[in-house]
């Protein structure tokens, strides 16, 4: 039988279709045990439900094959193993399927014989069945198509839903820039007028020092005068 289900590898999807089947082949395998335990209207009405569960399965399998093409490189290698594994369940009980619908004796208890041909009542009750097998598998792919469909519109929103947050950030940044540039203005304005208060204190320094020295001269000039 194929690994167990790992839910760390592969994508999620995958995993659940991968489920999906292993409840199948469940189900498959016990119809076929049943079929041997069966005969006349009892094992075609077997087979038929076992015919329809290999359908399924093979929906199942084909769903995976192209599932599988999404998942990265990195861990392809171990989910094709997994799914190489899978369809070669199903290959076997497919055959053993086909093996017990070939025992027409079975099929057809005592009313068989080798030289009869076959009943013509037989062959449009298994076309009616057929036809349900049929109708039963579109109805599933249409789920499986609604279900897709339905996680493509999931993705699409979380898709606009991180194209809005990346616009709400984007102009958070845009904002945060122009409040620098206002900064680094206020900064450069402070700049300027620090430079100006500098150079007034370098001048009013000057002009200090220069009344400073002419009153000195003067006192120097005043005594100089008064003893000569």
């Amino acid at each position: 039988m194929a690994n167990p289900l790992d839910t760390d590898a592969g994508s999620e999807l995958f995993s659940n279709y991968e489920a999906e089947l292993k409840l199948v082949e469940a189900d498959l395998n016990q119809k076929l045990d049943q079929i041997q335990e069966y005969s006349g209207e009892e094992r075609k009405s077997a087979i038929r439900q076992a015919e329809r569960a290999l359908e399924e399965a093979k929906e199942l399998l084909d769903q995976m094959n192209l599932e599988k093409s999404n998942i990265p490189s990195a861990i392809r290698s171990k989910v094709n193993t997994r799914f190489r594994n899978h369809q070669s369940d199903v290959d076997g009980l497919g055959r053993k399927l086909k093996s017990l619908a070939s025992d027409r004796k079975a099929l057809f208890g005592d009313r068989y014989t080798d030289e009869d041909p076959a009943n013509p009542n037989d062959v449009q009750l298994e076309q009616r069945q057929q036809l349900l097998s049929g109708t039963e598998r579109l109805g599933r792919s249409s789920q499986r198509l609604q279900e897709s469909q339905r996680i493509a519109l999931e993705t699409e929103q979380i898709g606009a839903n991180t194209l809005a947050d990346l616009h709400t950030q984007r102009a958070t940044i845009e904002n945060t820039h122009r409040n620098l540039q206002q900064s680094e203005g206020y900064v450069d304005r402070s700049v300027k007028t620090l430079r100006g208060m500098a150079r007034r204190m370098a001048t009013n320094r000057i002009i200090t020092v220069a009344i400073i020295t002419v009153l000195v001269l003067l006192i120097i000039a005043v005594i100089y005068g008064k003893f000569h």
